[in-house]
């Protein structure tokens, strides 16, 4: 078998999404006008978008033993995901979201994760061929941080923390483990106490107070602005890599859109490990671009 190019450590949930005009007020009961579902999770999601561009991928998971679960182990196979280390748990529920889409593009998402909070650090001892094998390691926060602590350990490649959902004292060892430390602007102010990250040059100081805290190099992605990034190797130094330009009446749907960027970066950094980390983010700003374009998460990420 080929060598494993981007393993990703993380969740696999559900979608239940609801199309509907806005997003609701609290306590306000909407009528929508389009539900479907999808499979999701941030980890499925990084580890589907990747092997769209082409890399060849492995997920490290936990499934319920139960309809959804079955259904979603037989999609990531589809997918051409290697699913050795997925794992459907007799007394769990698969994780669930329940998200809500308005007509201009926005979601708020509610998950229940399930299976995956028994993802543990002898799943990363179960899967050491692949940890030893991998080029590039993509965790997020949607499972037990014990578990993904002890997976960076592990790894000796590049590795990359999507830090989602974002925690707002994250401790420092995450920061100081991952190679690439890739935040949201909500996630990014949280993290560094920020009110607000509304434009570049408060993205740039988010990423100083990151990498300030430990981090080594910080990307922070700003939707239809693109990416801010820099590194610890040179404090005070940032760069901005502009978004393709989607004009908003072609934005139907931005779920999915930042673990496409995700999986596209981490792609790129397996394939193309002496580019400069520039090109890699904008060719990861390109493929986010396409997601916007199309509804669903998954169904969304385009092939190579």
């Amino acid at each position: 078998m080929a060598q494993t190019e981007v393993l990703v450590f993380g969740s696999a949930i559900i979608d239940f999404i609801s199309y509907t005009p806005r997003l609701p007020r609290p306590g306000e009961t909407l009528h929508g006008h389009r539900f479907q579902t999808g499979y999701g999770g941030k980890g499925a999601n990084q580890c589907v978008a990747a092997a769209r561009q082409g890399s060849r991928t492995a997920l490290v998971a936990k499934l319920g033993a139960d309809t959804f679960g079955s259904d979603y182990l037989r999609h990531l196979r589809e997918e051409r995901i290697n699913v050795d280390h997925v794992e459907q748990l007799a007394d769990q529920t698969t994780g669930v979201a329940q998200i809500a889409v308005s007509d201009g593009g926005e979601n708020n998402i509610i998950i229940v994760v399930g299976a995956n909070n028994q993802l543990s650090s002898s799943d990363v001892s179960a899967a050491e061929p692949l940890f030893r094998e991998a080029k590039v390691l993509v965790c997020q926060l949607e499972t037990p941080i014990e578990a993904t602590l002890t997976a960076l350990k592990s790894f000796r490649g590049v590795s990359i923390v999507n830090a989602a959902p974002a925690m707002a004292d994250t401790p420092p060892e995450l920061l100081q483990l991952a190679s690439i430390f890739c935040v949201n602007e909500s996630e990014a102010a949280l993290m560094t106490k920020m009110s607000d990250i509304g434009n570049v040059e408060q993205a740039e100081d988010a990423v100083g107070k990151l990498i300030e805290a430990g981090a080594n190099t910080v990307i922070i992605t700003l939707g239809k602005l693109g990416a801010v990034f820099g590194s610890a190797d040179s404090k005070g130094v940032c760069q901005h890599v502009a978004a393709p330009i989607v004009p908003p009446e072609k934005v139907v749907d931005t779920t999915g859109a930042g673990d496409a960027f995700i999986g596209a970066l981490a792609h790129n950094l397996a394939r193309h490990p002496n580019g400069k980390l520039e090109d890699h983010i904008a060719a990861a700003c390109a493929v986010a671009s396409q997601s916007v374009q199309l509804h669903g998460t998954q169904s969304s990420f385009p092939k190579a």
